[in-house]
Parts: structure tokens; C-alpha cells; sequence
């Protein structure tokens, strides 16, 4: 294959993850916390934005349409800069803040591989169900994930603005103090699975422990999981970790920020909500593999049996198969990571936020400390079970 046909591959797969499965996702999420949030506290919830159509009138459509109501009073605001920012710091701030959220996904797979068969050659194509296969893919995605800091911190520096500064100074404490902890649990995951590329992460997934446990990573790393969920939410700086906002204190690092640029931050909050998502599915609750149905040994077979009396060509059979099998396993991973979702959300709504001093004490002097005896442990069982094998 040429090298344009591997550019042609990943750009088509970039555009689908982001606009097939995050942008949606995100904008969804945008609504879903509105009305999951009234549901909690026994309101409404969204209900104003209306259209009237010829035999509907007021068509609300489940409140949907505020987030095309949104999305037009965003592009419509006064787009506002303070006298004192510095220029070029103030516009690059949103774009730091959403740019290294969208890089996590490039290395997130939602699929283990779809088989294209190419007719004038005679031979199948196996395509990557990631943007990026990378065999360091936990270490980028530790080294992308810490790049948001900068967009928070140069969001509360650039416009000269104090409060905005208080949050910054908020943020990046936050953000490398909680940081620590995710990058044990992910080191524990390394351990486990003896590998680094998340690709291959996932299709470990698709096996059993003691003939009867689903080799998930929660099953390999229960207390990882949880720190993982812990610390990832510390990191999207949302309740009951949203030190860096504050609304009721400082207002936060965006205090400055209008329009589109406002819209930006807040957008990539809720990206960041589901990349989280995605992480666990992936990382730890079997990415798109089903408990005891292996894709392999049960899916695969079945579709074959059943498709392969509807067709005559051996070629086309077997594309079919793959490009369904391609489309389960998407569902059962949008599945899970839309659980995952709704989790964050609840947890945004249910718990009261920490104090200042209660959250870093929260970070290093707890789950520090137990991300560091979770990994020691997954060291001892992983070279005790390897001396035992």
C-alpha cells in the first residue's frame, strides 16, 4: 500500500471517532447533565426552546433543541478580550484546553479490526478499529493528558485578571497532584497485560480468568479502577473536584473568557467526560468485548453460519461478517462508555464539593498512598503467578 493510502486510512478514522462518536457524544452529554440533574432535584429541566411545525406546535423534542439555542447565542456574544490580556496567550488558551482532549481519542480503540477486500487484487485489508496503533500508547496518552494543565493556566494568566489567576493556580496544583495517582493506576495496568499498546490492551480483554471470570482489567486491578475513576475525575475538574471554577468562590480560570472562546472550555469539559469513559471501557471493563461472548470463538462463528448461506461470493461473506461484527463491537463500546457517562454525571450531582485543603489532602496523603500499594501488590502477584507459571 501507498503512503497515501495509510494517510486517506487515518484521516478517515480521525473523522469518524471525533465526529461520529465525540463531538456527539460531548454536545449529548451538554443536555443529558441538564436533564439528568432536574430529574435529581425534581424539576423540568430544559424546556423553552420550541419550534412550531405544521401539525406540531411548540415541538420541544425532549429539550434537545437547547443545545441549537446554545449553540447560536455562543457564535452571536460579543466576543470580549480585557484591556491587559496579552493577545496571542489569550486566544491560544481554548485551543490548548480542547487540543490534547482530542489526542486522547486517536489512541482509543473502538473496534479491534474490520477486514476490507480489495477485488482486483484478490486480498483483504485489515484496518484498525484506532486512529493511531502505537506501541507506547499508555505513555502518550499519560504524556497528552498532561498537556490540558496548559490550557487552564495560561486561561487564568493571559487575561491579567486575579481571580482568573487564583483558579489557574487552582487547576495545575489539582491537576499534578491527582495526575500521580492516574499515572500508578495505568501503571498497574501495564503490569497486568505486559504491554503498552492499548490496542492490544483491549483484545486481551477477550479471554477468561479460572475458566469462568472475564480477564477485564477491574477483575485484574478492582482497586485500580476505582483510583482510576477517582483521579480521572479529579482531572476534568468537575464536581466534587471543581476547585479550579469555584462558581460560588473565584468563578474560575475562565472568568475572563466570552462567546465561542467560552464555549470552548466548556465543550472541552465534557469531552474530557467522555474520554474518561472511554478509559475505563477500555482500560478496564473489557473495551468492546461482552462477558462470556467471545467474538472469536462464539460471534464470528455464528455470523459466518448465518451469512454465508445468503451469499455466493467467499469474498464478500467474509467482508460482511467483518464489517458486523465491526458495528457490534462499536455499539457495545458506545454502550459501555455511555454508562460511564451517566456515572460522572451523577456523581457530579450527588456529592457536595471538597474544601481546598480537603481535596490535596484527599489527593497525596490518600489516594497516592494507595495507588503506590495497589501497584506494589500487582508487582508481587505478577512476578509470584510468573515464578508459579
Amino acid at each position: 500500500m501507498s503512503t497515501l493510502f495509510y494517510i486517506v486510512e487515518a484521516a478517515v478514522k480521525a473523522v469518524f471517532v471525533l465526529f461520529a462518536i465525540a463531538f456527539p457524544l460531548a454536545s449529548l452529554l451538554i443536555w443529558q447533565e441538564r436533564k439528568q440533574s432536574a430529574l435529581i432535584q425534581d424539576r423540568l429541566g430544559p424546556n423553552r426552546a420550541f419550534i412550531n411545525l405544521p401539525f406540531i406546535r411548540r415541538f420541544r423534542f425532549f429539550g434537545l433543541l437547547h443545545l441549537v439555542a446554545d449553540s447560536i447565542k455562543m457564535f452571536m456574544k460579543e466576543d470580549f478580550m480585557p484591556a491587559g490580556a496579552r493577545p496571542f496567550l489569550f486566544q491560544m488558551a481554548p485551543v490548548l484546553a480542547l487540543a490534547p482532549v482530542l489526542l486522547v481519542f486517536a489512541v482509543i480503540p473502538f473496534g479491534d479490526t474490520l477486514l476490507l477486500y480489495l477485488p482486483d487484487k484478490d486480498l483483504f485489508y485489515a484496518v484498525n478499529l484506532s486512529v493511531a496503533s502505537l506501541d507506547t500508547g499508555l505513555l502518550f496518552l499519560l504524556a497528552v493528558i498532561s498537556l490540558t494543565v496548559y490550557g487552564t493556566v495560561l486561561a487564568g494568566y493571559a487575561p491579567d485578571s486575579k481571580p482568573g489567576m487564583l483558579g489557574a493556580l487552582r487547576a495545575g496544583a489539582q491537576m499534578f497532584s491527582y495526575e500521580a495517582a492516574m499515572g500508578l493506576t495505568v501503571a498497574g495496568v501495564l503490569m497486568v497485560y505486559g504491554t503498552m499498546a492499548i490496542d492490544h490492551i483491549a483484545r486481551a480483554q477477550d479471554s477468561l480468568v479460572l475458566g469462568f471470570l472475564p480477564a477485564w482489567g477491574v477483575v485484574y486491578q478492582p482497586l485500580g479502577a476505582l483510583l482510576f475513576l477517582i483521579a480521572a475525575t479529579a482531572e476534568t475538574k468537575r464536581v466534587p473536584f471543581d476547585m479550579p471554577e469555584g462558581e460560588s468562590e473565584i468563578v474560575g480560570y475562565f472568568v475572563e473568557y466570552s462567546a465561542m472562546k467560552f464555549g470552548t472550555f466548556m465543550f472541552a469539559e465534557f469531552l474530557e467526560v467522555v474520554a474518561v469513559a472511554a478509559l475505563l471501557t477500555v482500560l478496564f471493563f473489557g473495551a468492546y468485548h461482552l462477558p462470556w461472548l467471545s467474538w472469536n470463538h462464539h460471534v464470528i462463528p455464528w455470523l459466518t453460519g448465518l451469512i454465508g448461506a445468503h451469499t455466493v461470493t467467499p469474498g464478500l461473506n467474509i467482508q460482511v461478517v467483518s464489517l458486523v461484527t465491526a458495528l457490534l463491537q462499536l455499539l457495545v463500546f458506545m454502550a459501555k462508555v455511555g454508562f460511564f457517562c451517566f456515572l460522572q454525571l451523577l456523581v457530579r450531582w450527588t456529592l457536595p464539593r471538597f474544601r481546598y485543603d480537603q481535596l490535596m489532602d484527599f489527593g497525596w496523603k490518600l489516594l497516592l498512598p494507595a495507588a503506590m500499594i495497589n501497584l506494589a501488590l500487582t508487582a508481587v502477584a505478577v512476578l509470584a503467578l510468573g515464578k508459579a507459571g
